[in-house]
């Protein structure tokens, strides 16, 4: 047994007030035992709370790191930190709560024109289609945190979920379903009668467009489902359909999608949400494709972009 001196990072927690503390560890033992351990002693500070890092520096140690690695094999006078991270919520919960926002919102606008915009109307045959495009978007993505998505972090802050929810709850969910489902789209309509919104060929066209996006996206999550065996965090270079071009094709094939729903409808909402979702995801996809290089080096295709072919 081997004697580890925890500290607080900051100040102690109240339920955590003893700390520092002495915690014996066997030999071999992990930072995810050590957290273990600590919440044994402080019952409320759950492990999925804790941050342990070495002392003075802010990098979080992983789980798996075995404590005398960490130390270089030096263990006499060893001290680690932990710093409380507050309420915790799963991703997985996270991602079910920012994705049941659109499919509560836009059957609210859809089916309750009177009680929204203060009169029925017939709709349209293109919001029909949207209507359609944005439920099965979000029941699909639903399904796929229920059952594909395997996730590489636990947990993250409570309050983030708050966050993260804005740019569904609001901008993909309030903001577009107002603006689509309104009269102005409406069967009869001015900006319906006439123009390529009532084309039934362009309607289609959109729609094969579509339902492409759609399921090259799901394809690519499957991809990288099948990269990490579950219950562990194993990164591999993904490869096949839409990888070889770029590190997130499921991105790609995002925006695709949306982009399918602004060029449908030439609203201003849709463009805000596309822009915003598209500067999103590559901000995203620019960040992961650097640690993607710096992972694996030589071995990671040069000649791959990160979300946009040939181009970004």
């Amino acid at each position: 047994m081997v004697s580890i001196t925890v500290s607080a990072a900051a100040k102690a927690p109240s339920f955590a007030r003893d700390l520092p503390i002495s915690v014996e560890v066997e030999e071999g033992s992990t930072i995810g035992e050590l957290k273990q351990k600590i919440n044994r002693k402080f019952p409320k500070f759950s492990t999925s709370r804790q941050k342990i890092s070495l002392k003075g520096d802010r990098k979080p140690l992983d789980d798996a790191a075995k404590i005398e690695t960490v130390f270089g094999g030096k263990l006499e006078g060893a001290e680690l930190q932990v710093k409380d991270m507050g309420p915790q919520i799963s991703w997985k919960t996270v991602f079910l709560i920012e994705y049941v926002g659109p499919l509560i919102v836009h059957p609210i606008f859809y089916y309750f024109p009177k009680a929204i915009y203060g009169r029925d109307f017939q709709h349209s045959a293109l919001q029909k289609y949207v209507f359609a495009f944005v439920m099965l978007h979000f029941l699909k993505r639903e399904l796929e945190t229920l059952f594909v998505h395997r996730f590489s972090h636990g947990t993250m802050p409570f309050l983030n979920v708050f966050k993260n929810s804005f740019h569904y709850h609001v901008l993909s969910g309030l903001l577009l379903a107002a603006h689509v489902y309104s009269p102005k789209y409406a069967a009869g309509a001015p900006a319906i009668v006439g123009t390529y919104r009532e084309n039934a060929t362009f309607l289609k066209v959109a729609t094969a467009v579509w339902a492409f996006a759609e399921v090259s996206n799901f394809h690519t999550h499957l991809t990288l489902r099948n990269l990490r065996p579950a219950g562990t965090k194993k990164r591999a270079i993904p490869v096949g359909y839409g990888f070889n071009l770029v590190s997130f094709p499921n991105y790609f094939f995002e925006i695709v999608g949306w982009a399918v729903i602004s060029v449908m409808t030439n609203s201003i909402a849709s463009h805000f949400f596309v822009v915003v979702a598209t500067v999103t995801m590559a901000a995203w996809a620019l960040k992961k494709h650097k640690n993607y290089k710096k992972e694996f080096g030589k071995e990671y295709p040069r000649s791959r972009k990160a979300i946009f072919p040939f181009i970004l």
